[in-house]
């Protein structure tokens, strides 16, 4: 250290032992707070991550809790549609105000600043990280118990803004019942790990099925290995969702709020501990 240190490092140029590392946790939007973001992810698309979201959101805001999504997933956005989002979020000279569901739950997505909620976006992957980023600082969240961010499949440009920028307290896990889960899992975990984030619990979608008939379950898309999984990763909350044809016409149809089951209980619990 130098004799004339003064402890600003954004004004040294010296490299010693008490250089401070800088941060690149950007700051939410004046006059908002969040107690805990969840990011839910997977390794690859088409596993339901949306739909997982959408749900630990209702069940948190089903708990009394202030409760937004933000959603990442800028190229593919679905959050809007499980809704029933089809208005266009307005801006103010502060900032943008995200829209709220017919329960309260604030969700902020690219679908809802678009002229046309189907014209496609094409950007390069610095744009979209940019404007995800954006979405942290520039909206007006005001108050919040919890905020689930749906990531873009992968561990690409988004992820990496997000988990930079975004003070994020935990990750979810969405996979499905097949052979390469494994693979697919260590890499989000991997990924994880070098963000220092803990991984909270793993979700493994389109499970089995259950027969309405007699109420046997069959494992369409092979046996599930996801509590061997869980373990030797040491993530320590496994939860199943069965395929649901229901779930997913509560989707379609942008009535998630109403979806009932309790799939995803425990793993709710858990995350709104202390909230």
């Amino acid at each position: 250290m130098s004799e004339q240190c003064t402890h600003d490092c954004s004004s040294c140029g010296v490299d010693c032992s008490e250089r401070k590392q800088e941060s690149l946790v950007s700051k939410m939007h004046d006059g908002s707070s969040v107690k805990k973001v969840y990011a839910v992810m997977s390794g690859k698309g088409g596993v339901g991550k949306s739909i997982v979201t959408s749900m630990l959101a209702v069940l948190s805001n089903r708990k009394g809790l202030k409760t937004a999504i933000l959603d990442a997933d800028i190229t593919g956005p679905s959050i809007p549609t499980s809704f029933n989002i089809h208005t266009r979020a307005e801006g103010n000279d502060e900032g943008i105000v995200p829209v709220s569901t017919a329960k309260g739950i604030k969700v902020m997505s690219l679908n809802l600043l678009l002229e046309n909620e189907t014209d496609p976006v094409v950007w390069r992957g610095p744009v979209i990280a940019g404007a995800v980023k954006q979405f942290w600082t520039d909206v007006l969240w005001n108050e919040l118990d919890v905020m689930f961010i749906d990531m873009p499949p992968g561990t690409g440009d988004v992820p990496l803004t997000v988990f930079q920028s975004i003070p994020v307290d935990g990750i979810i896990v969405v996979t499905s019942p097949q052979e390469l889960v494994s693979m697919i899992v260590e890499k989000a975990v991997n990924m994880a790990e070098l963000m220092n984030i803990p991984v909270m619990g793993i979700v493994e979608n389109m499970s089995y099925f259950e027969c309405p008939d007699c109420g046997k379950k069959h494992s369409i898309f092979g046996e599930s290995h996801i509590e061997k999984t869980a373990e030797g990763f040491g993530i320590p909350n496994v939860s199943k969702l069965p395929i649901e044809p229901q779930l997913a016409k509560w989707c379609d149809e942008g009535l998630i709020e109403l979806f009932e089951g309790d799939w995803l209980d425990g793993l709710s619990e858990e995350l709104t501990k202390g909230l």
